[in-house]
């Protein structure tokens, strides 16, 4: 291959991160294979890929605010460069030691040649990043060196970890309930009880286990633990949700309540393992579709000062950087070597730091070639699906990007799960009570058949929510007619304008009781409805006890208390956690079919549903104007029948019911979200028996009632 021009289709069978290699048998002037800085018994071999660099000096620092290296090593482009990539092995270097890079070359922004010998450069594989006291995006920006200012990387030993025998965990995703919360959000506030050296860390996470393990989640969903610039947000704000990354491998510093770079590895790793022992799996939220780097005026960190054009795409001759992400740049996803790096990311966060799988944010551009245009089969995808290292790990997309891609219910691959961004609209319109949802909103319950019916995949392909970061909390879905962004400092012109948000009747926080009564009607038909749907479900952090952003549906530059979890909610809404857990207590019923794992969602919906009704049986209203409708179901490997009605009328309905076994009418409800609690829900096994031929389902409110019984009779 060395000396070749590599076409960008070319599958790669294997990837330098998890080359087999005789470590100490390392030549002196190392080795081109792994990439980035690998550990052995005599020292530490380097290596980074530069195609077009002329020169690269490897930088080693005491600290990690010096302003001069501690040693220099310049690499000789004959003896340390290997077809393009540029490595060396340094004796008796130890983990822990600091370490940068400087790359020189024609610096023509024109022709999109970035090269800037005055900037300190991470390493693209970095396993941990050192961030300065002073650190200055500005700084990397501007012209002059950086030096004393700019983060930098950290050699990292993973040989030396007890995982005690910790293995990803597998589960089923009919069986999984994902739970999608902020690492720092989660445990930061005063009022979550957990020790303040540890609050908003790793650690933190851990001491809240028995927490997720009572609620009956299955999975975390963590939004973004790659190290990312604090920075990359509107000046006198915070990027607090992390969608700014500069390293795919390193965990976020600012997590760890370790001060040394590398114990963050460790910390996370703790944290991962513990999770596992309490049957909780861990997914990350991964950003592969840009960078912090932003646009052509942005800073120099990384990737534009080591190979501007293979790293990004560019347009205009070189000059400028496309923008499918919506925040200045776009990773060049398909091109070899950055192919390359994201699958080796994958390989490392799942082999070394046991990670059960990966949400990829705005996935769709992973879809685009280096110009763009949208591929049919695009490499990177069908590397990360063909992927043996890979084949268990959860894959979910965000199936669409920010220059109007939109691939839900056509995602490539037979492994991805897929947000299911009409889920979310579709249901929050039927409890509103739009017209013309109620077709919508019944395909939604049943799996979105409409949309991955003609995949023949099981109905988890989908995964379902009515609430995530990005958006209101469910709380303020019921309380907010119009967001209230004005904290963010772009005048409310920032976050999304088509929410589907009813405030029910007052803007913002009411003390009216009917209000509230109505609010927490709301919210327990939402989580009902995510929770009994067909698919795979997914919570958003507070969401069980009403967590409130006031309004603001874009908190991502706010580090403080409108973004971190309030636990004294837990409390004063001791109900609506209640409705959760007893929801996820009895998650099978989700499943309707004990197959479901092993059923296409069209022959699962043959089989389970039996008919869908009306308030008059076999009569559903399938109108603009309806704003109602009932399914019966049958739990076969549990001879049981289900009977849910969903009324988002403002007035009350009743519902007539089947015959059990063509004899009675001895129904018991489960759940009906008018009553007060603790009548809203009970343990299943003692839901009260309901003698009657019609159920009175109140006004907006969600029915559940079931039976012990072999057949459904009219």
């Amino acid at each position: 291959m060395k000396g070749a021009i590599i076409d960008e289709t070319t599958v790669f069978p294997r990837y330098a991160g998890i080359a087999e290699i005789d470590y100490d048998t390392m030549p002196a002037n190392g080795r081109s294979s792994p990439l980035g800085a690998s550990v052995t018994s005599r020292g530490v071999n380097f290596s980074v890929f530069s195609r077009k660099a002329s020169r690269v000096e490897l930088l080693f620092f005491d600290r990690e605010d010096d302003a001069r290296p501690s040693r220099l090593i310049s690499l000789d482009p004959t003896a340390n460069r290997t077809y393009h990539y540029w490595h060396t092995f340094v004796p008796g270097v130890q983990k822990g030691q600091l370490y940068a890079y400087r790359f020189y070359g024609l610096f023509d922004p024109g022709k999109g040649l970035r090269f800037d010998p005055t900037k300190v450069l991470l390493d693209p594989y970095s396993r941990a990043v050192a961030v300065p006291k002073s650190y200055s995006r500005e700084a990397a920006r501007g012209q002059g060196d950086n030096t004393a200012t700019a983060m930098k990387s950290a050699v990292v030993d993973t040989r030396s970890y007890d995982w005690e025998g910790d293995q990803p965990l597998h589960l089923p995703c009919a069986q999984s309930i994902i739970y999608e919360m902020h690492i720092r959000g989660f445990t930061q506030h005063r009022s979550s009880g957990i020790s303040e050296e540890s609050r908003g860390t790793f650690r933190g996470v851990i001491e809240k286990i028995p927490y997720l393990h009572e609620l009956g989640i299955s999975a975390v969903e963590l939004l973004p633990v790659f190290q990312f610039d604090p920075h990359d947000c509107p000046p006198g704000r915070v990027n607090y949700w992390g969608y700014a990354p500069v390293s795919f491998f390193a965990p976020h510093h600012a997590y760890s309540s370790r001060p040394n770079p590398a114990g963050s590895v460790d910390e996370f790793r703790d944290m991962v393992k513990a999770l596992h022992r309490a049957g909780i799996e861990v997914i990350l939220d991964v950003v592969f579709n840009h960078t912090a780097e932003g646009d052509d005026s942005g800073p120099t960190f990384c990737f534009r000062g080591i190979d501007n054009s293979a790293y990004y795409m560019l347009e205009h001759d070189g000059s400028r950087y496309a923008n499918y992400s919506g925040t200045g740049n776009t990773l060049n996803a398909n091109h070899p070597i950055v192919r390359r790096m994201i699958v080796d990311s994958l390989h490392y966060w799942v082999e070394e730091m046991h990670v059960d799988g990966f949400r990829f944010d705005l996935a769709s551009i992973l879809a685009r070639d280096s110009s763009g245009h949208v591929m049919s089969n695009p490499p990177v995808l069908w590397d990360i699906e063909s992927d043996p290292a890979l084949a268990g790990t959860k894959l979910i997309a965000e199936a669409w990007d920010a220059a109007g891609l939109y691939q839900v219910g056509s995602f490539i691959g037979d492994s991805w799960r897929e947000w299911n961004g009409r889920f979310r609209d579709d249901v929050r319109s039927f409890f509103r009570g739009d017209s013309g949802s109620v077709c919508r909103f019944a395909d939604r319950l049943v799996g979105s058949h409409e949309i991955y019916g003609h995949k023949e995949r099981e109905a988890e392909q989908s995964v379902n929510f009515v609430t995530c970061h990005d958006g209101f909390t469910l709380n303020d879905l019921v309380s907010y007619n119009q967001k209230h962004n004005q904290a963010n400092g772009e005048e409310d012109r920032d976050g999304g304008n088509d929410n589907r948000s009813w405030n029910c009747g007052v803007e913002g926080p009411t003390e009216v009781r009917e209000i509230e009564r109505l609010r927490n009607r709301q919210v327990k038909n939402c989580l009902a409805v995510t929770l009994l749907s067909l698919g795979l479900p997914m919570l958003w952090m507070g969401d069980e006890f009403r967590r409130t952003q006031n309004g603001n549906n874009n908190t991502y530059c706010q580090d403080n208390d409108d973004n971190w979890l309030d636990w004294s909610l837990l409390e004063k809404h001791a109900d609506i956690h209640r409705f959760v857990k007893l929801l996820n207590a009895r998650r099978q019923l989700r499943d309707i079919s004990i197959e479901t794992r092993r059923t296409s969602l069209t022959q699962l919906i043959k089989e389970a549903v039996k008919d869908w009704h009306g308030v008059k049986l076999h009569q559903p209203d399938w109108g603009d104007s309806s704003h109602s409708v009932a399914l019966s179901a049958e739990l076969a490997n549990e001879s049981m029948l289900v009977f849910l009605i969903f009324n988002a009328f403002w007035e009350p309905l009743d519902f007539e019911l089947p015959f059990v076994d063509g004899k009675t009418y001895a129904w018991r409800r489960w759940i009906d979200t008018f009553q007060d609690p603790p009548k809203d829900i009970t343990n299943w096994d003692q839901a009260p028996l309901v003698f009657r031929n019609k159920y009175p389902a109140g006004p907006r409110s969600v029915v559940v009632l079931w039976a012990k019984s072999a057949r459904f009779v009219a």
